[in-house]
């Protein structure tokens, strides 16, 4: 099927449909691989487009890099994989997923049965797990063009690529820039971009938090001042434009500018001239602004507090940064990066040597959640995930509630049976017949006894009388993987612990 053939074919109307603009097609795209070069490679469906059926197994589809040819793809090719697929078929304007050989979770939940997807599910992003040994996002995705340049940013979603070329377009410009976005989301990482790929890269780049400077030496801070222009103003300094002078001022949550610095912005972007706090003289400085904020100006301006003449200079050229749940598709390779960066700076071995240690189902846990913090809080996670492995710990999901206290609510956590009132918790024997009529499967239990799997697990570790998964030791272990022929859930049944704490032992003995 060539690109022409697929301009022709589009889904049904919808949120998603493909009748308008660029034709996007479903795609999966590796967010978690035992392997970490094949993090972020992508597999595009268009056959889905014409109607046929997508097989997904440890040899069905190839995945490429993104803008690579399909022919240069490899299969997911994880022996745990089973090669009894399970299947994608089109679903109006979504996507029907049916169950196969191997153990798959749909946003967090098991699947035993074809479940339909609605294309919003799919604007969003469908996490699956596969086996526990795999991640992929089902998303949509644009068949793309020729690659553009990185520009130091991480990741290949459409989000992503559509900021580069705005970057690229505006970058030659000496227009000022406003970068709207979330917090966190990386906006100083854009203007930094901006003026990479300027001829102002060679020049000065300066880095102003407008929220954390005092109104009352904000001018002084901006403009400079002369020796003498107030007490302590022992010897002359000049402002962040005049250190600007010939490359880029970045104006970081301008919003957040008291009434009387706005003034003095407008003033020097209307005339681009300073004069220096208690100076008689003026100078004129060529600085290219970018400001950045998280706020809505527009509403700010209408409300009173932001100058709408600043706003009108400010905003020569705005761009949006997105957030980082609308790039989940990214998530892998900016886990994989931040991950790095941080064994790097605690000089610990490369991340590709932690990598595999990381469960899935950690990985895939935090590709649902919805990153209010957006890059920033996922750089955090990754810091703690760093010095977790480093001490030679394997983070368990079970443990994200006191790990990560903003994401103690997941996004996709499995339903729960309510709890009545007045209801005691289990003791040691319930908990123990719970887990044995469960095939000791903890989602399984929690949910027969209502309560949450997090307060299971806390039940299970607060109780002598059960055993738990991390007190086996290697030699018992092993003479069970041999006599179950590797069976998880017999071993679990035999040893009578979970099964995801066995899993998690095993890997960490190197057994898994």
């Amino acid at each position: 099927m060539d690109r022409r053939d697929l301009m022709e074919s589009t889904l049904e109307p919808g949120p998603a449909a493909l009748g308008h603009g660029p034709l996007r097609v479903p795609a999966l795209t590796v967010v978690f691989h035992p392997h970490p070069r094949r993090v972020g490679q992508v597999a595009l469906l268009a056959s889905l487009v014409e109607g046929r059926v997508e097989q997904l197994s440890r040899t069905k589809p190839l995945f490429a890099r993104p803008g690579a040819s399909a022919v240069d793809g490899e299969p997911l090719a994880v022996r745990h994989l089973s090669r009894e697929p399970a299947t994608l078929t089109r679903n109006g304007g979504g996507v029907t997923v049916s169950p196969g050989g191997s153990p798959l979770r749909v946003d967090g939940a098991e699947l035993r049965s074809p479940l339909p997807l609605r294309p919003e599910a799919l604007e969003r992003g469908v996490v699956l797990e596969l086996a526990d040994r795999v991640v992929l996002l089902l998303h949509l995705a644009g068949l793309g063009g020729p690659p553009l340049e990185r520009l130091g940013l991480i990741g290949d979603s459409e989000s992503i690529d559509l900021l580069r070329g705005r970057i690229l377009r505006v970058a030659p410009l000496q227009v000022p820039v406003l970068l709207e976005g979330e917090t966190g989301a990386g906006k100083e990482l854009v203007a930094r971009a901006i003026t990479a790929a300027s001829p102002r890269r060679t020049r000065p780049f300066v880095a102003v938090n407008m929220g954390a400077i005092p109104s009352s030496i904000a001018t002084a801070e901006l403009l400079g001042h002369a020796r003498g222009a107030f007490t302590g103003a022992t010897e002359p300094r000049q402002g962040h434009f005049a250190a600007a002078d010939g490359g880029t001022l970045f104006l970081d949550e301008i919003g957040a500018a008291p009434p009387e610095v706005q003034a003095v912005l407008l003033r020097i972007l209307e005339t681009g001239e300073l004069q220096p706090l208690g100076s008689d003289r003026t100078r004129r400085v060529d600085v290219r602004v970018i400001a950045a904020t998280d706020q809505d100006l527009s509403a700010a301006v209408a409300a009173g507090s932001f100058r709408e003449a600043l706003l009108h200079r400010l905003a020569g050229y705005r761009l949006r940064v997105p957030p980082l749940r609308e790039r989940r598709e990214d998530l892998g390779r900016l886990l994989l990066h931040l991950l790095g960066s941080e064994l790097e700076a605690s000089r610990e071995p490369a991340a590709a040597a932690w990598w595999p240690r990381l469960p899935a189902a950690l990985v895939a846990q935090l590709t649902r959640h919805d990153w209010p913090g957006n890059v920033r809080q996922l750089a955090n996670v990754a810091r703690r995930l760093a010095v977790a492995l480093a001490h030679g710990e394997a983070p368990r999901p079970e443990l994200l509630p006191d790990l990560f206290p903003t994401m103690a609510t997941p996004v996709a956590e499995e339903p729960m049976a309510p709890r009545r009132p007045g209801r005691e918790r289990p003791d040691s024997e319930a908990l123990r017949a719970a887990l044995r009529i469960a095939g000791w499967r903890t989602s399984e239990a929690a949910r027969a006894l209502g309560i949450s799997r997090s307060t299971l697990y806390a039940l299970i570790d607060a109780s002598p009388e059960l055993r738990k998964a991390r007190d086996l030791d290697r030699d018992e272990l092993a003479a069970c993987q041999h006599a179950c022929q590797g069976d998880l859930a017999r071993m679990a049944e035999r040893l009578e612990v979970s099964q995801r704490g066995l899993l998690l032992r095993l890997r960490e003995l190197g057994l898994g």
